[in-house]
């Protein structure tokens, strides 16, 4: 746990968030602001700065799983969803704490950015 991340502090407790499904190694909460009618966040509960810093390249697929059993039990996955991933500053990451965004519940545009 990184002490000043906010996103470690979410998954410790110390911060509220609605959290809307925990496994033993990740958690999936709801954004505060919002991009579209459902937007999460999944997080794996180690701390780890950006894609750019994972060493384990199964523990991506088991976040990528994890995405997908959390836009199921949103009811965003018949119509589609949208995954993304900023990594750094150039791609749009604030919180460093590599973190999915799960989308959906209207249609995507492309392109996103």
């Amino acid at each position: 746990m990184s002490s000043g991340c906010v996103f470690c502090k979410i998954v410790a407790g110390e911060i509220p968030a609605n959290i809307v499904k925990r496994a033993d190694d990740m958690v999936a909460f709801k954004d505060a602001s919002p991009q579209a009618p459902t937007h999460l966040l999944v997080v794996p509960t180690t701390h780890v700065g950006s894609l750019n810093d994972v060493k384990d390249a199964a523990a991506l697929g088991k976040l990528l799983t994890f995405a997908r059993d959390v836009a199921k039990a949103e009811g965003i996955d018949g119509k589609g969803y949208r995954v993304v991933v900023n990594t750094n500053p150039d791609g749009g990451q604030t919180v460093f704490h590599l973190h999915l965004h799960v989308l959906g519940g209207r249609a995507m545009r492309w392109p996103p950015g």
